[in-house]
């Protein structure tokens, strides 16, 4: 009997050593309230014993806590499975923190009864983390297709560096957005930060010329050097009479707001 004490003791002890927050509910009850949370528990969401033994978890929940995922840990608890969510929890101070909430039914056959045991994980900063990437990833992709408004119903969208397939359908997709989103008449293309010139570009800007004009709005490709109006020509004469061109965004600007 000491010895089962003694092992109560230790399990104890090392449940309020760990750092995850630990929480055991008894769907027995009338809406299965904590009856056990070590002290990560505690300290992770600044609330005392007191303060939720006897509670439903739900307190945690907030105003941009993820109804969905609510609903999937609610499903899973109804049906006695197991289940992970990452929730958007608050503290007893309104501090809201990312918790990633791994809950499990435990049968006790002794007692002929079930009980849920919730194991929970502060993943803010690996949110935050996260985040930070994507809004990287919306950065580089603005990067790679920066549509400037300029004046009244005009833009630019200067092309910098090399163009491959993959970057220029990316480009397609966000220009053609942005086109209609920003209600222009005019977009200028700028081909005078461009690394190379080749009939990939020639062609996928004729693509781009044709599904502008179906939006009402006119192409026009600046920065036409030399070597690039050569290029053109050798390419069969693919930048056509119909497309109109400049030597810079200046140049155009110059003669639409004349």
């Amino acid at each position: 009997m000491e010895r089962i004490f003694a092992n109560q003791k230790l399990l104890i002890k090392a449940l309020n050593h760990t750092r995850a927050g630990i929480i055991i509910t008894d769907p027995n009850q009338e809406d299965n309230p904590i009856i056990y949370a070590n002290q990560g528990f505690f300290e992770m969401t600044g609330y005392e014993p007191k303060e939720i033994i006897g509670h439903n978890c739900r307190f945690l929940q907030g105003e941009n806590t993820d109804a969905d995922e609510v609903a999937k840990l609610r499903n899973a608890i109804k049906k006695q499975q197991s289940v992970t969510v990452e929730l958007l929890n608050y503290k007893k101070d309104g501090t809201p923190f990312w918790n990633n909430l791994s809950v499990d039914c435990l049968h006790m056959d002794d007692e002929d009864k079930s009980y849920f045991i919730g194991v929970q994980k502060d993943v803010s900063y690996r949110r935050e983390v996260e985040e930070s990437y994507e809004r990287s990833l919306l950065e580089i992709k603005s990067l790679a297709c920066p549509i400037v408004p300029l004046v009244k119903d005009i833009a630019v969208l200067p092309l910098i560096g090399e163009m491959n397939e993959e970057r220029f359908s990316r480009i397609f997709d966000i220009s053609t957005t942005q086109v209609v989103k920003l209600k222009m008449t005019t977009l200028i293309v700028d081909l005078s930060g461009l690394t190379t010139f080749n009939d990939l570009v020639l062609r996928d800007l004729i693509k781009l010329r044709d599904v502008l004009k179906l939006l009402g709005t006119e192409l026009i490709i600046s920065g036409v050097s030399a070597k690039i109006a050569a290029k053109a020509i050798a390419l069969d004469g693919m930048l056509a009479s119909d497309i109109r061109t400049a030597n810079s965004v200046k140049s155009v600007l110059a003669e639409l707001m004349d």
